[in-house]
């Protein structure tokens, strides 16, 4: 009889307000209420949590949606809004993958493979048509929104990109009409990357056109472009800010002075200005209304920097001048000649230092290091907004008042208004403790305790402790007990979120605490090489000033035991008769709980043990050690059943099911290591049963519930995560194919990465195509669709050329599968499978095809062609397929016969479909003449209208 085993699977993911990896966008969606145009809300921001972007509501604290495509596991690494369609997002992941979301659904639109590694910068263009994303992989690749395609992947850069802006010059500049004709067609790109060049990009001929070194000092970090795309800066080590102009009227004429030979730059250097801080700048944001610059490196502060006005420029340097006349009239002694020298320099503020135009304002400290900002503008605020993520897992906003017209030279006050905070920790959760109903989980941090409701994920409680090390509730579940670092053991009353008591228990760090099996007492191991033993008692204390007393809980020490090391772990066994205490020694030793006498010395690890469970029957003792194995003892003579190497990593946690309902499931157990990993075992059989794949960072803490419902694990990546038994039987041998299959692909998938041109220079501009499991099984989707469609086709049209000689002959004999799917003709079974895989991915899937099945799926082609079936796709595929195989289809004589006759029936298919195009956008626009004529409607853009005339327009009804 083949044994099966209960699958776990991950259910929730909670206690992460942003991730570090990624940056946050901020919306206006919530600022005003309906029916009232006031500001009352703070705006939405969309921030990374792992593997989900979370949207919050920044004012509410409240989680709004949480966006999470099932098929990806890997990290958000940044997060780019659609300037023109602002519910559209483009989010980048660590494996390379960009994914379109809609943020009214919650949904992906689409999804784009490109990079080889992490995607580390996206940038809609002006038109929110085409995006550009730039990768760990030095590689930028141009996508097509409206088809779906990646359009070139573009090559120059030898480092991590770091910043892309589209830049399109024509828009800049719209008065300027060529010809009473605006150019919109021009479209250039600016690039950053880690190997300190900034390039300019022609996106129309596909290759760079200016290069220029961004950073004197090695790396460039972060670009940022003024609103209006005249100005850009770049950053890089030592707190180097670089100032650019960006000649768009240049750019705009760029086009016409291809090929003249004469060499022009669009991107002039203006000068460097220096941050207080001098770590690596990570980000420079522009706000759009307003002249401030939030510039933010890696430390624990956001600088502003403010654009002065043109007065200001001037008068500044008029200030200059003055005190350099005064200054020489001392040196030269009244000398005239150079006196007038001095007098004669012209105020000229276009030649005015980068320094006198942009001055430092203030700088804003934060509550951890800054990981992103970003300028909120909101309507009718006369205060600048900031919005902050930081890498201690908040989100926080800071008011700054603008400068005013005082004089004073003091840095403006600014504060912090608002905060997103309370769905995390700012620090790494070190223990995880149920409750005995397994309702309630409580989560301690250094700083921080946080009771959480299990089953909605909302946190019920936050407490402030020391720095935890181990923690659990006491029997009632109403009071958590916490072990610290610095050997305290703190009481908390959840009920009043109060600290009832604490106790300086220890001289060094409590490392472990458990409460006894019948409920009455608690022991604790410590770094001062002693485990102590405290019971629980009721004392009545007097309220002061009253005579009154009130019942409070007592921790009395009983008892002390001594050891040779430090005890880092403590455990006992559930009949209540045995305490294993693991040492840092690298062994176990287990004592009888009454007379505290030693029963068995447990060697064997390498290192020290960090953690152990006892089975629900007491016959079986797992040990976990930082040597990366997990060691089964017997509780008997303690003897090692088996030692098992568990982990990449040293193994932090390892539990058995405490109450397990299935007497089979008495010795299975869990591990959870720093390897990320959280593996099931049977301690019986000594076989791992399933790997559960999840944590982006070390896993420090788990806790299991009484029957093994499920799991709760706790991770360096902030993340709290729930994995819950299913219904789903798992047999060992299924899982390791699986586990087998899963090797096999991923080598294959490393092996497909398309590899540099052997000789020569590489192509600047190359296709944006990327093989992977996916498109591979797609290409072999449509090969065998070809192949059993050809001979369901010949075999149909035989039949049909004999029907016409015999009208009563039966029908053929044809593959099940076109009857299973009811019937199916072959060219629409073709269609079908071509039609079903997506868009993005068609191009890869048909360069998996060999030369081969050209033939047959022209063939199909023809037919369709000739039926107008889905126009789009068949020419897609069609024209896809013969740019790709252009030589070999040129020099075959086979294939000739079939495109010309498939020419003219394409030409006429094209023309009819490019006709009623036409026809539609011409009645479209006859019916907005007619609404024009009629004045039914009047549409004005009042902001447009506004910026024109320069002063706001007022709307009087009359009566």
């Amino acid at each position: 009889m083949v044994r099966s085993y209960s699958k776990y699977e991950q259910t929730d993911a909670f206690g992460v307000v942003a991730s570090a990896t990624s940056n946050i966008v901020w919306t206006p969606e919530g600022v005003t209420q309906p029916g009232s145009n006031r500001p009352s809300g703070a705006g939405r921001a969309y921030a990374a949590a792992n593997e989900e972007v979370l949207c919050w509501d920044v004012k509410k604290g409240e989680l709004l949606s949480r966006w999470r495509d099932s098929t990806c596991t890997e990290e958000v690494t940044i997060i780019c809004r659609s300037g023109i369609d602002p519910d559209i997002f483009a989010v980048g992941y660590n494996d390379g993958s960009v994914r379109i979301w809609d943020s009214r659904t919650a949904t992906v639109v689409m999804s784009f493979n490109g990079h080889k590694s992490a995607v580390t910068t996206l940038a809609f263009d002006q038109s929110g048509v085409r995006l550009a994303s730039g990768s760990r992989d030095t590689d930028i690749v141009i996508w097509d929104l409206v088809s779906e395609v990646g359009l070139f992947k573009l090559r120059g850069h030898k480092g991590q990109i770091t910043g892309l802006h589209f830049l399109q010059p024509s828009s800049a500049t719209s008065g300027d009409e060529v010809n009473g004709e605006v150019d919109t067609e021009q479209t250039f790109l600016l690039s950053t990357s880690k190997d300190a060049l900034i390039k300019i990009w022609d996106v129309n001929s596909q290759h760079c056109i200016e290069t220029h070194v961004a950073q004197t000092n090695g790396e460039c970090w972060a670009l940022g472009v003024s609103h209006h795309g005249g100005e850009c800066m770049t950053a890089g080590n030592d707190g180097e800010l670089k100032v650019w102009a960006i000649d768009l009227v240049g750019l705009r004429n760029a086009g016409s002075l291809i090929g003249e030979g004469t060499e022009q730059q669009y991107l002039q250097e203006r000068g460097i200005l220096y941050r207080q801080g001098k770590d690596r700048t990570l980000g420079i944001s522009f706000h759009k209304r307003s002249d401030y610059i939030a510039v933010y490196g890696a430390e624990k502060a956001v600088e502003i920097w403010r654009i002065r006005t043109e007065s200001e420029v001037q008068k500044s340097l008029a200030r200059k001048r003055k005190r350099k006349r005064e200054k020489a009239k001392i040196e030269t002694n009244g000398d005239f000649q150079a006196l007038e020298e001095v007098a004669e320099e012209k105020i000229n503020v276009a030649d005015a230092e980068i320094g006198e135009v942009i001055v430092p304002y203030v700088t804003v400290r934060t509550a951890g290091k800054v990981r992103s900002a970003s300028w909120m503008q909101i309507k009718g605020s006369k205060k600048l907004q900031l919005l902050v993520g930081t890498s201690n897992n908040l989100i926080d906003v800071y008011e700054i008042p603008q400068k005013g017209k005082s004089k004073t030279e003091d840095a403006p006050e600014y504060t912090r208004t608002v905060s997103v905070e309370l769905a995390g920790h700012r620090n790494d959760i070190r223990a995880l403790a149920l409750s005995s109903d397994d309702r309630m989980l409580a989560s301690a941090s250094s700083g921080g305790l946080k009771i959480w409701n299990v089953r909605t994920q909302n946190c019920l409680r936050t407490l402030e402790c020391g720095y935890a090390l181990c923690c659990a509730f006491l029997p009632g579940d109403k009071i958590v007990v916490v072990g610290t670092k610095d050997g305290d053991i703190e009481l908390f009353d959840i009920a009043t979120s109060s600290l009832l008591d604490k106790i300086d228990a220890h001289e060094g760090a409590i490392w472990t605490l458990q409460v006894h099996p019948d409920g009455k007492s608690l022991v604790t191991g410590s770094a001062d090489k002693s485990v102590k033993f405290w019971t629980f008692e009721i004392v009545q204390e007097e309220i002061p000033g009253t005579k009154r007393t009130t019942p409070r809980l007592k921790l009395v020490q009983s008892r002390i035991l001594k050891v040779n090391d430090d005890v880092l772990s403590v455990q006992f066994s559930p009949d209540s008769r045995l305490l294993a205490v693991a040492t840092l020694d690298n062994t176990v030793k287990v004592f009888f709980v009454d007379s505290l006498k030693l029963f068995l010395n447990l060697y064997g690890h390498k290192l020290p043990v960090l953690n152990m469970t006892i089975s629900s029957d007491s016959k079986l003792i797992a040990t976990c050690s930082a040597d990366k194995n997990v060691r089964i003892w017997g509780l008997d003579f303690g003897d090692c059943h088996r030692a098992l190497f568990g982990h990449d990593d040293s193994i932090m946690q390892i539990v058995f099911i405490p109450h397990p309902v299935e007497q089979e499931e008495k010795h299975v157990f869990f591990s959870a290591s720093k390897d990320r990993m959280i593996k099931s075992w049977d301690g019986d059989k000594f076989e791992q049963i399933q790997k559960l794949k999840g944590h982006h960072g070390e896993i420090w803490a788990m806790t299991i519930s009484r029957t093994g419902d499920f799991l709760a694990t706790a991770s360096h990546d902030k993340s709290i995560r729930i994995w819950s038994r299913t219904d789903e039987p798992i047999f060992l041998e299924e899982e390791r194919e699986r586990e087998l299959e899963e090797l096999y692909e991923n080598t294959l998938a490393t092996s497909l990465e398309d590899d540099e041109q052997l000789g020569g220079e590489p192509a600047e501009a190359v296709a944006a195509s990327k093989q992977t499991i996916t498109t591979l099984t797609a290409g072999e989707r449509i090969a065998e669709a070809l192949e059993v469609g050809l001979e369901d086709l010949e075999l149909v049209q035989q039949w049909e050329i004999q029907k016409r000689a015999n009208p009563s002959i039966a029908p053929p004999q044809r593959n099940p599968l076109f009857m299973a799917l009811g019937n199916i003709s072959a060219e629409r079974h073709v269609l079908n499978v071509l039609s079903k895989i997506p868009a993005a991915q068609l191009h890869d899937a048909l360069l998996v095809l060999p030369f081969a099945s050209l033939p047959p799926l022209f063939t199909f082609i023809s037919i369709w062609v000739q039926r107008q079936w889905n126009v789009t796709l068949t020419c897609r595929v069609l024209f896809f397929m013969l740019k790709t195989h252009q030589k070999q289809i040129v020099s075959s004589r086979e294939l000739k016969s079939t495109l010309e006759g498939m020419r003219n029936d394409l030409r006429g298919m094209l023309g009819g479909v490019k006709d009623l195009i036409g026809f539609n956008v011409a009645a479209v626009r006859f019916v907005g003449e007619r609404v024009d004529e009629n004045k039914l409607v009047r549409l004005e853009d009042v902001e447009a209208q506004e910026e024109r005339v320069g002063k706001k327009r007022a709307f009087v009804d009359v009566a």
